[in-house]
């Protein structure tokens, strides 16, 4: 791990501070206070956001940099809605939102190098910034899902975790389609092909099917196994994880995604 002092770093790292803090005046019981630390989290991942767009001149999506950033960012969009919509708003679910922006941005800010490589021509088509966004959307409501029912599995509440977990797949699983889709007619007009047996494409298939067995467990068995349920939720976030780092940064996936390696 080294410590970097560029601009995008330092901002990088206070967004991290920020989120931080969100998390311990959360289980403080300053929920006024985790709010004020939470979206100046989010308002610091944005602005580092914005500063990579501005450095390397398109989208921010490319490198594993930019797309842990974009995760980072991410974080409280999906946050404030899941609140507002799916009422998942209790002290585990919003310490869990700020720990995952800590987490997400750790990479960015510790792990991945800054620099900049040209975007590649597969890349500057206008399907760029609807896939990736739909799949940065997916990830984050699927890690929250995950998080959901990991606490079930490991903790007390567990119905109540299921049917939080269950909600939030519910919210992830057409955005998982999204981005497949987009990025089958995306490979027919760079490549040739709406399916080319990719590293990349078969575990963003595997996580979808993953999720849709999933649903069909669950339309069939209901709530009758819900640590089985539960056990689904975490499994699925394995599969994104694997998809995101393990194929990204291992040599024994090398194909055509390969440019956030």
């Amino acid at each position: 791990m080294e410590i970097k002092h560029s601009l995008l770093k330092l901002i990088i790292y206070l967004a991290m501070a920020l989120y931080f803090l969100s998390v311990g005046t959360q289980l403080a019981g300053l929920k006024k206070l985790r709010h004020i630390f939470f979206a100046a989290g989010f308002a610091a991942a944005t602005g580092a956001w914005t500063l990579r767009w501005v450095q390397v001149g398109h989208i921010p999506m490319q490198t594993m940099i930019e797309v842990f950033l974009t995760l980072g960012m991410v974080v409280g969009p999906v946050s404030l809605f899941c609140q507002r919509f799916l009422k998942i708003r209790d002290t585990l679910a919003l310490a869990g939102d700020g720990l995952l922006g800590v987490v997400i941005l750790f990479p960015a800010g510790f792990i991945f190098a800054e620099r900049s490589v040209p975007l590649p021509p597969a890349l500057q088509s206008p399907l760029f910034g609807p896939h990736v966004a739909v799949y940065m959307l997916a990830y984050i409501v699927m890690a929250k899902a995950g998080l959901q029912a990991t606490a079930g599995l490991f903790g007390s509440r567990a119905g109540r975790r299921e049917r939080e977990a269950y909600d939030l797949i519910r919210l992830g699983f057409p955005l998982l389609t999204a981005g497949l889709l987009l990025g089958s007619v995306w490979g027919k007009l760079a490549w040739g092909d709406w399916w080319g047996w990719d590293p990349k494409e078969l575990w963003s298939l595997a996580c979808w099917l993953v999720y849709a067995f999933y649903f069909h467990w669950r339309a069939f068995f209901g709530r009758r196994f819900l640590k089985i349920n539960l056990s689904l939720a975490v499994m699925g976030l394995g599969c994104i994880l694997c998809t995101l780092l393990w194929v990204n940064l291992s040599r024994l996936f090398m194909g055509l995604h390969n440019y956030a390696s």
